[in-house]
C-alpha cells in the first residue's frame, strides 16, 4: 500500500483531475514537469524585473521553483500523462504547488508552518503573504503557450543526450570498420550472392548512414529554439506586457543556458505544433535504419551452425527456457522493437498535430508522452547497442571466407577477363556440382589460377 504524503502543496484543480484522469498509466515525465517549474522561475524574475510583481513574491516562488527543481517536493506532481485540456492540469499541479510552498517561505521561510487546506490554498486573499497560482505563479500565462515552450525546451536536451549516444554508436562502427577492414565477404543483394566486398566496407557504410540521420536529427532539432512564450492564450499576447516578454527571455536563456527566442509569429506557434512532428519523423527514419542495421546483425549471426553465422554477438543472456546453451541476438531484436515503438509513436503525433484547431494545437498532452518516452528510449536503447554488441561483435572470419568462396561472387569480376556469357555459364555448372567457381574455371582452361587471382586481385589481401 502506497504511504501517503506527509503534505500536500497542490489544491482543487489538481484534486479534480485526479478524479478525472484516474488512470493507470505512468506519470508525466519529470524532466517536462521540471522545464515547467523553469519557465515559472524565469516568469517570477522578469516580472520582478519590470514592475509587475513585487521582489518578494518573486522570490519566494523562485525559491519554491529550485526546490522542485533539486527533487524536493516530487511527490506533488500526481498526474498521469494522459489528459485532456492542452494540459491544463498539469500546469495547474505546478501553479498550485509553486504558489502554497512559496506562500509558506513567504510567511515564515519554514517548512513547518501551517497550510490552508488545498481546497483552499492559494484561492483566497490578495495579502503580502500570499502567493496566488493564477495571479502570480501563472501571471502572463496561458497553458497555451507555457505547455508547448516547455516540451521544446525538454526536447531539446533530449536531442542533445541522443546525439552524444549517436556518437558513440557511430564511433563503435568507425573502429570496426577499420578492424574488419582486410576481410573479405560475402556481398549480397536480394539475399543472394551478389559480389565480394569487405566486412569493413560494410561496417564503414553503416556508419555514414548514422551520421546522415544525425544531421536530421539536428536540423530538427533548430525548431525548438523558436518558442510561443508570451503569447498567452492564443499568441496574440494579451494581458502580457512587451516589457516582460523582453526580461523573460532573459531570465529563461539564464536558468536553462539555452539560446531560446520567441517565434516571429506567436499565433503561429500556438495554432500549429507541427515542430515536434519535424524532431519526431527525423528520429523515426534515424529508428528505421538502426532496425535495419539490427536486422543485417540478426541474419549475419544466425545459427550459429545452421544459418550464416559470419558475426559472433556478445553472449549476453540464455536464449531459452528449454534449449540449452541457445543465445538470442537480444539487443539487435530490442533495437528493431524501438523502431515500431517510435514508428508508433509518430503515427500518434502526426495524428495530434493534424488534430489542432482554429488558434490552439489542442492535443498537447499526447504529444508531448509520446515524443519523450520516444527520444529517452532512443538514446537509451542506441547506448546499449553500441556499448555491449557493436564494440565488441566479432568477425567469424574462418565462417565468412568459406561462403565467399563457395559462393559465385567472383564472377562479377570474371566478366571484363572471360566474357559474361562465359562466367554465367562457370555459374551454372559450379552451383550444379557442388565446386567453387575457382574450380570450374581452372578445370575449364579458362584461366590459369595466376591469371584468376590476377582478375579478383583487388579484392585479395
Amino acid at each position: 500500500m502506497r504511504a501517503r504524503m506527509a503534505k500536500k502543496y497542490y489544491g482543487a484543480q489538481t484534486e479534480r483531475a485526479v478524479k478525472n484522469f484516474p488512470f493507470d498509466f505512468r506519470k508525466t515525465y519529470r524532466e517536462f514537469i521540471y522545464t515547467v517549474v523553469e519557465i515559472k522561475k524565469a516568469a517570477a524574475r522578469a516580472h520582478a524585473a519590470a514592475g509587475e510583481l513585487d521582489r518578494k513574491r518573486a522570490a519566494a516562488i523562485v525559491k519554491a521553483c529550485d526546490e522542485v527543481l533539486k527533487g524536493k517536493h516530487d511527490e506533488q506532481f500526481v498526474l498521469p500523462s494522459f489528459q485532456g485540456g492542452m494540459g491544463t492540469s498539469n500546469h495547474m499541479n505546478v501553479n498550485e504547488v509553486l504558489a502554497a510552498r512559496a506562500t509558506e517561505i513567504l510567511v515564515s521561510g519554514k517548512k513547518s508552518v501551517k497550510v490552508r487546506p488545498s481546497e483552499e490554498r492559494g484561492s483566497t486573499g490578495r495579502t503580502s503573504a500570499n502567493v496566488h497560482p493564477n495571479d502570480h505563479v501563472n501571471m502572463s500565462h496561458s497553458t497555451n503557450d507555457v505547455m508547448p515552450s516547455a516540451l521544446k525546451i525538454t526536447a531539446i536536451r533530449l536531442v542533445d543526450k541522443l546525439d552524444a549516444s549517436l556518437d558513440t554508436l557511430i564511433a563503435a562502427f568507425e573502429k570496426k570498420a577499420k578492424q574488419f577492414s582486410k576481410i573479405l565477404k560475402l556481398g549480397r543483394t536480394h539475399m543472394q550472392d551478389a559480389v565480394p566486398m569487405t566486412l569493413g566496407g560494410e561496417f564503414a557504410s553503416y556508419a555514414e548512414t548514422l551520421k546522415r540521420r544525425q544531421k536530421g536529427m539536428r536540423e530538427a532539432r533548430e525548431y525548438l529554439f523558436e518558442l510561443s512564450l508570451g503569447g498567452s492564450a492564443v499568441g496574440n499576447s494579451i494581458n502580457v506586457s512587451p516589457k516582460y516578454i523582453k526580461f523573460l527571455y532573459r531570465e529563461l536563456q539564464k536558468v536553462t543556458k539555452l539560446p531560446l527566442k520567441p517565434a516571429k509569429n506567436l499565433m503561429s506557434q500556438t495554432g500549429s505544433v507541427t515542430d515536434f512532428l519535424i524532431v519526431s519523423q527525423a528520429l523515426t527514419a534515424l529508428c528505421t535504419d538502426l532496425s535495419k542495421i539490427a536486422g543485417d546483425f540478426r541474419i549475419l549471426s544466425s545459427g550459429p551452425k545452421g544459418g550464416i553465422g559470419e558475426l559472433i554477438l556478445p553472449e549476453l543472456q540464455a536464449g531459452s527456457s528449454i534449449m540449452p546453451g541457445k543465445v538470442n541476438p537480444v539487443l539487435p531484436e530490442a533495437l528493431s522493437q524501438l523502431y515500431y515503438l517510435v514508428s508508433g509513436n509518430n503515427l500518434t503525433i502526426e495524428k495530434a498535430a493534424e488534430g489542432a484547431q482554429l488558434e490552439l494545437g489542442v492535443m498537447m498532452p499526447v504529444i508531448t508522452d509520446r515524443l519523450i518516452e520516444s527520444l529517452k528510449l532512443s538514446e537509451e536503447m542506441i547506448e546499449q547497442f553500441a556499448r555491449k554488441c557493436v564494440a565488441i561483435v566479432v568477425a567469424n572470419k574462418p565462417r565468412i571466407k568459406e561462403h565467399l568462396e563457395k559462393s559465385t561472387a567472383y564472377a562479377t569480376l570474371l566478366n571484363p577477363v572471360i566474357g559474361y556469357d562465359a562466367a554465367a555459364a562457370c555459374v551454372k555448372e559450379a552451383i550444379t556440382t557442388e565446386r567453387t567457381l575457382r574450380e570450374v574455371v581452372l578445370a575449364k582452361k579458362l584461366l590459369t589460377p595466376r591469371e584468376f587471382d590476377r582478375a579478383v586481385g583487388f579484392f585479395r589481401t
